[in-house]
């Protein structure tokens, strides 16, 4: 048995990618999209019709910047549709890291993108809305979630974001691991074995958080470095893994031991935590802030990125 189909038996895989070629090879039960994700699919062959398609449809009325973040979305959508097609599960839809602080802008960019999803025959249970885990973001999840738009909050690196979504009702979080270990690996210039690797015992405590409070929400182990990083978290009830880190594991042969415990024991819930706790706690975790504040800047720039290879293509005769 391969790595990957031993892995299976204790995670729920998702491909962390928007390579359709190799959610085919892997099928994984979800996926996701997200502007870094779509500039590295922009140039894919297998993806050429789509854009071209897509962009011949966009609103001429506006300026070529409108024009091209209007492009963002619906080609977000329209690779997630595609996605959507060749698993069994959820695509992941990112409302843009510029909106970020801005709730009520993230709930009705939310809405925009489960429209555009419905246009294409992908009704809401087949998506979720991705969010970053700031307070903001969390606020527009519990709206959200409230009206039967399941989300995914990412970018999550302190207990303070865990605790907010876990009180929020959010269907799905995203804890980084390779961000973290990073972090920890250049203050320290230290290298971690993966069972003491900082980004792995944080989404341990993160499951371990979750099961013991009996919170519905689903934890999904984020930003993998390597395959060591990633079947350390085996029992983590999802796992978003890249490709090159799956092909590891499809190719080699082996067991695969869970390493959380499928259940723990019930424990009174914690205290809701409110706005000023949540800015308290997470700020003086100085690694969730350098990350979440990075993870944000870098969602934006590649989104940025890919608004001018857009608009290139749309300046083109």
């Amino acid at each position: 048995m391969s790595r990957l189909d031993a892995l299976r038996q204790h995670s729920l895989v998702v491909a962390d990618t928007g390579d359709l070629d190799a959610i085919k090879r892997y099928q994984p039960q979800d996926a996701t999209t997200n502007p870094s994700l779509i500039l590295k699919a922009f140039e894919l062959p297998g993806y050429q019709e789509l854009i071209n398609d897509v962009l011949g449809q966009i609103d001429n009325s506006g300026t070529l910047a409108d024009k091209a973040s209007q492009a963002v979305e619906h080609l977000s959508v329209a690779m997630g549709s595609e996605i959507a097609a060749h698993i069994p599960g959820r695509i992941s839809t990112e409302v843009s890291a510029r909106l970020s602080f801005d709730t009520q802008a993230s709930i009705r960019k939310a809405h925009e993108l489960i429209a555009l999803y419905q246009q294409r025959g992908i009704e809401r249970d087949r998506v979720l809305i991705k969010l970053a885990s700031t307070w903001e973001g969390i606020r527009a999840a519990e709206v959200l979630e409230k009206e039967g738009i399941q989300c995914n909050l990412t970018l999550l690196f302190s207990d303070a974001q865990a605790q907010a979504c876990f009180d929020a009702g959010v269907f799905l979080i995203s804890p980084f691991v390779g961000r973290v270990s990073d972090y920890y690996k250049q203050a320290t210039g230290k290298t971690f074995h993966a069972d003491e690797d900082p980004g792995v015992r944080f989404v341990r405590s993160v499951c371990q958080r979750a099961s013991s409070g009996g919170y519905s929400t689903v934890v999904m182990g984020a930003s993998f470095r390597s395959v060591e990083q990633v079947l350390a978290l085996a029992g983590c009830p999802r796992l978003t893994i890249a490709p090159e880190l799956l092909e590891q594991l499809a190719s080699s042969q082996g067991d695969v031991a869970r390493t959380i415990p499928s259940t723990e024991p019930f424990s009174t819930l914690a205290q809701p935590i409110g706005h000023s706790d949540f800015l308290w706690h997470h700020n003086t975790d100085a690694m969730a802030v350098d990350r979440l504040a990075d993870g944000i800047r870098r969602f934006s720039e590649d989104q940025s990125k890919l608004e001018a290879l857009i608009a290139e293509r749309l300046e083109k005769p």
